[in-house]
């Protein structure tokens, strides 16, 4: 089983190398199966081509943001770039240049990133990227034109305060808000970040270099690698928190709790709450119904969370470390770690090992 480190380690080792606790619940559980299939990328095989899903070729992608065209942003982190795929399956290169990782705003592809983790995408058109590994936020214009909005580029830190006297440690999720708030899961920080449209810096929820599970207000509640993001319908932030194997949620008051997984406790189990255990949980999404969904990175599954708690397996064979296309258990997933919906419902899905963006489709009962 895989180790989920930050992302710029995953990508340079590779360079050099489940009240009472119910049964597992399958596909079988569904009214309505979802099949698994591939949108771009070549399964197990990394590269930067642009073009067709059938020739397109991704290293190491991570997460995923849609914009209001239809457009799928892609942070392709073994490639130091940030993909853009047309609603019609055509992959070009937004911005950075393949295989150069450095720090330099500019246009296109004279821009450099040092593996690009977590996308947001505002109204505009404007797409955000935590630059994992230079420890910064980047904003990068509808022409691609790209800006440091927050963080100073090679020097990680804890720091508060505005534009580049912030600093973050591994910035990996991204949240952001009606109100041009943008939330961030600061990874080896331990903690939840905000930064206003104008690049003021707070810490949100989380002890600054204090690991921990403990639930509680503000600074008071402490996390262990939070790994992504997601805003539900009244302002509530979720957190996959990673290194705790649980899913939080934390208020737009600051109140962190504990809705799922036992923290300290790695497991496939699904069920009801705390009962439920997954395995370095890290991209969310959700659906219209108001669900969950959660990409069990460690399980190589991927899971659904109800409104109530109720943790069901969505597809995937826990600990397949494969790729393979299929309706709910005969889909194989090897670590998947992003997921976006777009404006239609289908889910797409950032299969890391795989190098491969996947999506759902209904099946025939």
């Amino acid at each position: 089983m895989k180790t989920c480190f930050p992302p710029r380690i995953q990508a340079a080792a590779l360079a050099t190398l489940a009240l009472l606790t119910p049964p597992l619940f399958g596909q079988a559980d569904y009214s309505t199966p979802y099949t698994i299939s591939k949108y771009a990328g070549l399964a197990g095989i990394a590269g930067t081509n642009d073009g067709t899903i059938n020739y397109a070729q991704l290293n190491l992608p991570i997460g995923e943001a849609f914009d209001s065209s239809g457009n799928l942003y892609v942070a392709d982190s073994g490639n130091h770039t940030v993909r853009k795929i047309s609603s019609t399956g055509i992959s070009t290169t937004f911005a950075g240049a393949a295989g150069n990782p450095g720090t330099s705003d500019g246009t296109g592809r004279n821009a450099r990133f040092n593996t690009p983790s977590g996308l947001a995408v505002d109204a505009a058109g404007n797409v955000y990227v935590s630059d994992s590994g230079n420890h910064t936020i980047r904003k990068i214009s509808p022409a691609g034109a790209v800006t440091t909005l927050a963080g100073s580029a090679g020097n990680s830190g804890t720091a508060d305060g505005t534009g580049s006297a912030a600093r973050f440690n591994n910035p990996i999720g991204l949240a952001l808000t009606a109100a041009g708030d943008l939330f961030v899961a600061d990874f080896n920080n331990h903690t939840i970040r905000k930064v206003t449209a104008g690049g003021v810096v707070t810490t949100f929820a989380g002890a600054a270099g204090s690991a921990g599970s403990a639930d509680g207000t503000g600074t008071s509640a402490t996390f262990r690698n939070p790994h992504s993001l997601a805003l539900d319908a009244t302002g509530n932030i979720w957190v996959s928190d990673s290194g705790n194997h649980t899913i939080r949620k934390v208020t737009a008051a600051g109140v962190v709790t504990t809705f799922a997984g036992g923290a300290g406790s790695s497991g496939v189990t699904d069920g009801n709450g705390t009962a439920a255990r997954f395995n370095t949980p890290q991209g969310l999404a959700f659906d219209a119904s108001g669900n969950l969904v959660v990409a069990d990175w460690g399980n190589s599954l991927l899971r659904k969370i109800s409104a109530a708690g109720a943790v069901t397996t969505f597809a995937g064979t826990a600990g397949s470390g494969r790729s393979a296309d299929g309706t709910g258990t005969s889909a194989l997933f090897q670590s998947p770690a992003g997921l976006a919906f777009d404006s239609g419902g289908t889910l797409h899905i950032s299969d890391f090992y795989n190098h491969t963006i996947r999506k759902t489709t209904a099946a025939a009962v």
